[in-house]
């Protein structure tokens, strides 16, 4: 299977101009330094944090940046990077009450071309005073099948202490996922790690010194507002991630480290680094944070009726379902409840959820799940946080949900489906089989597991048999917390063939060598 966009790829020099602009005003501090640079209140507006585009549809998407002081977005497009014939958007005035951050909706794009975009800054004083422009480039999804659909994903960045370390060029898994230009990249979630310090240097087994560009913000745990805001904007201290993230859009959900390890609305933390313990307070700050960092099509920044879950429809043959299994799940116990209705999701996601995939019309249904399914994830000694909780019988507490959804899947006839997520720290396969299952009342269906993108690596966990897994294929270390230096980062890329509509996942890692790979043929129910 090949992958052609409709038009030429933006030039490297073109691309890379964007990146150096994106860089001009932001110097990596020294290790051991503090965060980002002072802002100079004189001259033009700089946007030295890069670019993003977002929840790229067919005709629509959303532009991110950054400002070092109060200015007035404004995003321009062309179909060239000469910006002949540029359309002007004008976005919000950026200020102090989103960190300097703003997002510009653009709408009425082509389908299936390449955007070229750039963002200036302008002074609210006087709007004939702008920045330097920095520059980005997207595909919009295709509104036929010609041309096929190719996207990445992974998670888990800048977790338990390993952050960017400069002696290995930084994340340059990041340049990797680049070279590939996927037509975007869905990242399932643990964006930051809040409730991990990253500290100067750390010592591995073998002696080895694995050092750390560090920030004021993330040498602690993140309570405040700015602390948080602090944690989204370390990673964009990457020259990796910016280059990334001005060359290709993504797709962005959140898990637990957003907030801290395994929370759950209104869990009071046992943490003692912690002076504000409430999780609900802490997350409604993340989630603050987090709508100002990520262009995210449901949750802009102040909109009090934001989610996180959402679909985001890639032409004829790919819809993405963007699930939130951490807003509205109950808490972690030991999971045997005979009767859950709120269970990992809550009872208005499912429904949603439900009935969107019973509308879709795609040929493939992405599930993008921030948990896994059948792989138990412990809190704990006796408490559970994920789905499974190890019983192989009948579904019990979280899984009941599972169940049902598995269920309407099969009996609506809902053809395509497939999982994919990460926060386990390794990578893996499992197809799930009724007939190995103790509950039988679904059709076959995969779970593809990548990551950690940036973070420590971990053992597997053991599988659950309600549904049936099996366990296909697996790569993951053998003792816990081993760094990108001892286990690679992982991310995985899908492609689907415009012609015959199959669907390819291969497991990949740093290097982009590929471990595993699996073809799935179009029209079954379930998968």
């Amino acid at each position: 299977m090949s992958h052609r966009p409709s038009h030429p790829l933006p030039g490297r020099r073109g691309v890379l101009r964007g990146a150096v602009a994106a860089s001009a005003g932001l110097a990596l501090p020294a290790v051991g330094g503090v965060a980002a640079p002072a802002f100079a209140l004189s001259g033009r507006p700089e946007a030295g944090w890069g670019v993003q585009a977002g929840d790229v549809t067919a005709h629509s998407g959303l532009i991110w940046a950054r400002a070092d002081r109060p200015a007035r977005m404004i995003v321009e497009t062309s179909a060239t990077e000469s910006f002949k014939r540029a359309t002007r958007w004008h976005g919000p005035l950026v200020g102090p009450g989103t960190d300097f951050t703003g997002t510009t909706r653009l709408h009425g794009l082509p389908s299936g071309e390449q955007i070229h975009y750039r963002v200036l800054l302008a002074d609210p004083d006087d709007p004939r005073r702008t920045g330097k422009p920095v520059t980005g480039t997207f595909r919009t999804a295709a509104a036929g099948r010609r041309g096929g659909v190719r996207f990445l994903w992974s998670g888990d960045i800048a977790g338990q202490g390993w952050g960017i370390n400069p002696d290995r060029g930084g994340n340059r898994v990041y340049e990797d996922m680049r070279a590939l230009d996927p037509d975007f990249f869905l990242c399932s979630g643990d964006n930051i790690y809040a409730d991990s310090p990253i500290l100067p240097s750390v010592t591995l087994p073998d002696g080895r010194v694995w050092r750390n560009v560090t920030t004021e913000e993330k040498s602690k745990v993140a309570q405040t507002l700015a602390d948080f805001r602090g944690a989204f904007r370390y990673n964009l201290l990457d020259d990796n991630v910016r280059r990334f993230n001005a060359q290709v859009p993504t797709i962005t959900q959140w898990d637990d480290h957003e907030v801290h390890n395994n929370w759950y609305p209104g869990q009071i933390l046992d943490d003692d680094r912690y002076t504000e313990k409430n999780t609900d307070v802490l997350s409604a700050r993340s989630l603050r944070a987090f709508s100002e960092y990520f262009p995210i099509s449901t949750l802009g920044p102040g909109d009090k009726d934001g989610r996180v879950y959402r679909v985001l429809r890639q032409g004829p043959l790919l819809d993405v379902f963007v699930l939130d299994m951490r807003t509205y799940r109950n808490a972690n116990s030991p999971d045997r409840q005979p009767d859950d209705a709120t269970g990992i999701l809550g009872a208005e996601q499912l429904a949603w959820l439900k009935r969107e995939l019973s509308r879709s019309r795609a040929t493939w249904k992405v599930i993008a799940s921030d948990m896994p399914l059948g792989l138990v994830v412990t809190d704990g000694a006796t408490n559970f946080e994920a789905v499974a909780q190890g019983d192989p019988g009948a579904p019990l507490g979280r899984e009941l949900q599972i169940a049902e959804l598995l269920r309407h899947i099969k009996h609506q006839r809902i053809t395509g489906t497939l999982w994919l997520t990460a926060d386990v720290h390794y990578t893996s396969a499992q197809h799930y089989e009724p007939s190995n299952a103790a509950f039988q009342d679904f059709e076959p269906f995969w779970e593809f597991v990548s990551g950690p993108l940036a973070a420590g690596g971990f053992q597997a966990t053991k599988l659950d048999g309600t549904f049936g897994p099996r366990q296909v294929f697996i790569k993951a270390p053998s003792r816990a917390n081993t760094s990108p230096m001892e286990t690679p980062p992982y991310f995985g890329e899908v492609e689907i063939d415009g012609g015959s509509g199959e669907l390819t996942v291969r497991l990949r890692q740093e290097g982009g060598d590929v471990l595993f790979a699996q073809t799935l043929q179009p029209g079954r129910v379930g998968q």
